[in-house]
């Protein structure tokens, strides 16, 4: 091995003036999970090429490909080669052709001329060894096993080579090179940096420390300004640096002020040493817009809400994790329309303490119902809406109601101004740490702190705990430039995730984050713990969790499990977590190391979202047949213009269905063991999607969420419009929807509902809502509308499906009146209401659900469109089932989606003294009132698209 050090410049006649601009493409994902929330800020990056690294010479890409007239700028913005280990880089590249050598520049100068790479520092021979990578480095870097490892050779100043732009090149016997590429450095910077000590602002009795790791960074300053934004430096500290971690200390007085960091950093974006400017990556606080980061100590008195530290006491009870029922929010949704929230408040964090509101007495009622934690969607600083109100735009809403139903003009309006109105969902991060100050009454100082702890308090007094909706999955910005990029300015290339050209995946959407790099993982989790600590949260649920790696996941839980209310201020054995275990992508099967999709969480207690029943139940899929139906919106027995196929092949449809549904309704579980239409004992895992995909995946109940809908898609009022004939009634519709929540609020596991399920909410027909503004987002809690028929929805994602949504729009028959809004809001509380009226719907464990929840109405023979589901206590006399409910020992659940009567009987329910539930004998609906059971016959009778629940009173 040989081993060159040179300090060769770059000859001047190379230089070009005006260089051209490349852009970065976005890789699109998967058509059948494109999400596309973000496509309204999203920027395309343009990346300066470095003249520089002009070549007069042929040039070759790394797979040995000549492309004349080419430049290694062009070759270079490909990093195809891994440095995975201190020793050790990988690089599908066959050696024999000669030798292959490491190439490093300072300057980032590195060229070729005349086929010889020039403008390097240093220069490494290395040796191309004939092992395999080795098992730790397969294990985490998945997709690169059956690359060739090359050894590079001990003794090297490798912590300082990391600081350089680094390239590998195949070298001919004449010295000339045959290829070349730049390097993916995660492997190596994970074994030689990382580090668990402090990071961020750390304040003491008398003085502040900071802490910023960034390996690859040539020189760190901080700049301290006293105002949010313009003016100069109150003071510019260089940070010094101790393996990898740079930090400053200074008086008590720089808090209460605003720092950015300046990183001189080797971005191989732009191939040249960028000088960047970056907030810090575990900010606790910021200036508008996020423009600089706020020197503050959360845990000041100054900024605790009166009674704060008192607050894990005064939290509702939550005894398992099986007692959990989810109501998923807006911040904004919930009040910008309340005309009961004072002005001054409405969107933001404060509305929830206004407890007298509209908003705040339905939430009441819904916690009084059961419902036990609010899902606030995201509430980090994220771009897309300026934090600042004063910069709004907006549209006379009176105008708007001008309109025809069916009109298009309404949408044309928002989205004219629907990149600034204040309105979007949130789910393009920008800082993790730090509440979004557009709900906040001040973006700049320490407002945003003082009012979410206000928010999360006034809720858990209501009765309901908090969920956050934690976006750990993706950023919304990257590269040196742009305003919103934070990580990827500090350690480029280290946090997002990135493909095997080197270019950043996009498949969540835009700039995939690394979990499975150690500072990612340890980013993530130490948010975590910021949030459950500082802001006493108690769950969060995870965006697209399965671009996250389970150990990452695991990891995590760990962590908040082991809190505890002496030492730490809050009860952590009572937070919960779930997300999205959806697998595809480039981490599909497990394609970057095991990652937190739904198969492989069974046994770990996380929760993920149970797609089979919302598709059994509605139909389809979101990505499907807009009009295809399921068994709560007329698959067979009441069906819709969709040519669903033959009679007989529609009739398997809703058998398979119903398989899912009772799957479903048993949590899931993979294990659980149940007869199928065809008659057969089959276990959850063994019943199949239509793609041969296995319905369940739970090994315990509370791995499995499950829902009919969610922020995402339609609501679940404008899908049942959409997927039923077009002569059915009003009242009907509104039936469908009740049966839909009836599904999820009685069925095993923890029950997910999208705000505005139970009111029957309407965003006129709109998929995508994202950036659809509060017009068509509106929630009413005075219940005089659901907000159907307010115009067309946006053009974008529903242009397509108008002419359908025409029709229905513009049909005064299909929007609900203020009854049938009532009438929902009284039948969603009757069946939260019965779920905690025994810890039978609620149960533990597998075994539980094994022993105890029955299937009737199964097999051949049985009546479509009804689900029969029995759950048995203990009583006397019936060895080994243990006794859980005082008041009831068995229980009949019965839904019947059919549009008419429907009659059953069961010799196995011969005998027993079932009552119609006395929750449903005093509901409003009086309909449910006409459910019947003959206990000699054992006979039940129940009214069309209606759930029933009977009850067997112990005996005493």
């Amino acid at each position: 091995m040989s081993l060159h050090y040179s300090s060769l410049l770059f000859p001047s006649s190379s230089w070009n003036s005006g260089p051209p601009r490349h852009p970065l493409r976005a890789h699109p994902p998967p058509a059948s999970l494109t999400r596309s929330r973000l496509a309204g800020s999203r920027r395309i990056l343009k990346l300066r090429a470095s003249s520089r690294l002009r070549c007069s010479s042929a040039m070759a890409v790394d797979d040995g490909t000549t492309t004349p007239s080419s430049s290694l700028q062009d070759i270079m913005l490909h990093s195809r080669a891994f440095w995975v280990g201190k020793e050790t880089i990988a690089w599908n590249m066959d050696a024999q052709v000669g030798s292959v050598c490491l190439y490093g520049s300072k300057n980032a100068t590195l060229s070729v001329v005349n086929g010889e790479v020039i403008g390097y520092d240093v220069k490494i021979e290395l040796e191309q060894s004939k092992e395999r990578l080795p098992e730790h480095v397969i294990e985490k870097f998945p997709h690169i096993q059956d690359f060739k490892p090359f050894q590079v050779p001990p003794g090297l100043d490798v912590n300082n080579l990391l600081k350089y732009q680094l390239a590998v090149a195949a070298l001919s016997t004449g010295e000339e090179y045959t290829s070349i590429t730049g390097l993916q450095l995660p492997g190596v910077l994970d074994e030689l940096f990382s580090y668990d000590g402090p990071l961020g602002a750390t304040f003491s009795s008398e003085s502040v420390s900071l802490y910023l790791w960034a390996p690859t960074a040539q020189k760190v300053s901080m700049l301290i300004y006293g105002e949010p934004e313009g003016g100069d430096p109150l003071e510019v500290v260089q940070l010094e640096e101790s393996n990898g971690v740079w930090s400053a200390k200074g008086p008590l007085t720089w808090e209460g002020c605003y720092y950015v960091y300046e990183v001189y950093v080797y971005h191989p974006s732009t191939l040249q040493i960028e000088k960047c400017i970056a907030n810090d990556p575990y900010a606790r606080g910021l200036s508008a817009d996020g423009r600089r980061t706020l020197l503050v100590n959360v845990t000041s008195e100054a900024l605790k809400p009166e009674s704060w530290d008192h607050l894990a006491d005064e939290k509702p009870n939550l005894l398992s994790f099986s007692d959990i029922s989810i109501y998923e929010l807006h911040v904004r949704d919930f009040s910008a329309s309340d005309d009961t929230v004072p002005s001054d408040f409405c969107g933001g964090y404060l509305a929830f303490t206004c407890l007298d509101s509209a908003g705040m007495l339905h939430l009441k009622k819904l916690s009084s119902a059961g419902i036990t934690h609010v899902h606030l969607l995201p509430t980090f600083q994220f771009a897309g809406v300026d934090d600042s109100e004063e910069k709004w735009q907006s549209v006379d809403f009176q105008m708007l109601e001008s309109f025809p139903p069916d009109s298009d003009e309404q949408q044309a309006c928002i989205t004219a101004i629907q990149n600034a109105d204040g309105y979007n969902w949130g789910y393009n991060p920008v800082v993790w740490g730090v509440p979004k100050g557009s709900y906040s009454s001040n973006p700049n100082g320490p407002c945003r702190i003082i009012e979410f702890r206000k928010m999360v308090q006034a809720l858990n007094r209501i009765g309901v705990r908090v969920v956050l909706d934690v976006v750990y999955n993706h950023l919304q910005a990257n590269g040196p430039y742009d305003e919103n990029s934070v990580l990827d300015k500090i350690v480029p290339g280290y946090y997002l995730r990135r493909n095997l050209d080197g270019f950043i995946e996009h498949s969540t959407c835009t700039n995939n984050t690394a979990s499975e790099h150690y500072m990612v993982e340890r980013l993530i989790v130490d948010d975590l713990l910021h949030w459950a600590t500082n802001y006493k949260v108690d769950g969060f649920r995870f965006d697209l969790m399965g671009h996250i790696m389970k150990r990452t996941m695991v990891k995590a839980r760990s962590m908040l499990q082991n809190l505890q209310k002496e030492n730490d201020g809050v009860e952590g054995s009572s937070i919960y977590i779930y997300g999205e275990g959806w697998d595809f992508g480039e981490v599909a099967k497990n394609g970057r190391g095991v990652n937190a999709s739904q198969f492989n969480l069974h046994g770990t207690g996380i929760g993920s979202f149970n797609d089979r029943i919302r598709d059994a139940v509605l139909g389809g899929s979101p990505f499907g047949p807009l009009l295809q139906q399921g068994f709560a919106t007329g698959l067979f027995v009441e069906p819709n213009d969709h040519d669903h196929g033959s009679k007989s092949t529609v009739e398997h449809m809703l058998a398979v269905s119903k398989d899912h549904i009772q799957v479903g309704m048993a949590a899931n579980l993979k294990d659980f063991v149940l007869i199928n239409h065809e008659g057969q004992e089959v276990k959850g895992c063994e019943v199949s999607t239509h793609d041969g995909v296995p319905v369940a995946y739970a090994s315990s109940p509370i791995e499995t969420v499950n829902y009919v809908s969610a922020h995402d898609n339609e609501t679940l009022f404008d899908i049942v419009s959409l997927k039923t004939p077009m002569n059915i009634s009003v009242d009907a519709r509104c039936r469908m929807n009740h049966l839909a929540t009836s599904i999820v609020a009685l069925s095993q596991g923890i029950p997910f509902f999208h705000a505005g399920d139970e009111i029957l909410r309407s965003k006129s027909l709109d998929r995508d809502s994202y950036n659809s503004g509060d017009w068509f987002n509106r929630l009413d809690f005075s219940y005089k509308s659901n907000n159907w028929g307010v115009g067309l929805p946006p053009k974008e994602k529903n242009e397509r499906n108008w002419p359908l949504m025409k029709i229905k729009l513009a049909d005064p028959a299909f929007k609900p009146q203020r009854n049938h809004i009532l009438a929902a809001l009284d039948n969603f509380c009757s069946f939260i209401s019965i779920r905690y009226s025994s810890p039978l719907f609620r149960l533990h464990t597998a075994n539980a659900i094994q022993e105890r929840v029955r299937f009737h109405n199964t097999g051949s023979s049985s009546i479509p469109g009804v689900v029969v589901m029995s759950i048995e206590d203990g009583h006397e006399g019936f060895p080994g089932l243990s006794q859980l409910d005082p008041i009831y020992s068995f229980i009949v659940v019965l839904v019947n989606a059919c549009p008419t009567d429907i009659t059953f009987t069961s010799p196995s329910l011969r005998g027993k003294a079932l009552q119609l539930h006395p929750i449903q004998v005093n509901s409003s609906d009086r309909v449910v009132n006409e459910s019947t059971y003959d206990s000699p016959s054992s006979s039940f009778r129940i009214p069309s698209r209606t759930t029933s629940v009977f009850i067997e009173h112990r005996a005493t």
